[in-house]
């Protein structure tokens, strides 16, 4: 996961690159022709200063390795995020960067 931040005029923008498959479980292998099991973020929580920002439900619908932009007020150069989500198959990450 990458994050990126940047602080102008008390709104704070974090930008995310997260590396996952996002499979729908709809789509069909090519060289076997089984189903590819669903594997999907179900939840994306942004934390600052360990008090949660955005909690947001994510489905099949959202494309492979995907870029978020998320904005909030009050955050300041020099405070910590803290970024977290869990997939359909309970597989979890977690990352912490500081304002810019």
């Amino acid at each position: 996961m990458k994050i990126r931040t940047k602080t102008v005029d008390g709104i704070t923008t974090v930008r995310l690159l997260i590396t996952h498959p996002m499979e729908t479980g709809r789509r069909r292998d090519e060289a076997s022709g089984a189903v590819v099991p669903a594997h999907y973020i179900e939840e994306l929580t942004l934390e600052h200063e360990c008090k949660p920002v955005a909690r947001c439900r994510l489905s099949t619908a959202v494309s492979k390795d995907p870029y978020f932009s998320l904005q909030f007020r009050g955050g300041r150069p020099g405070d910590r995020i803290r970024v977290s989500w869990t997939d359909n198959l309970g597989k979890t990450e977690s990352q912490e960067a500081l304002i810019e």
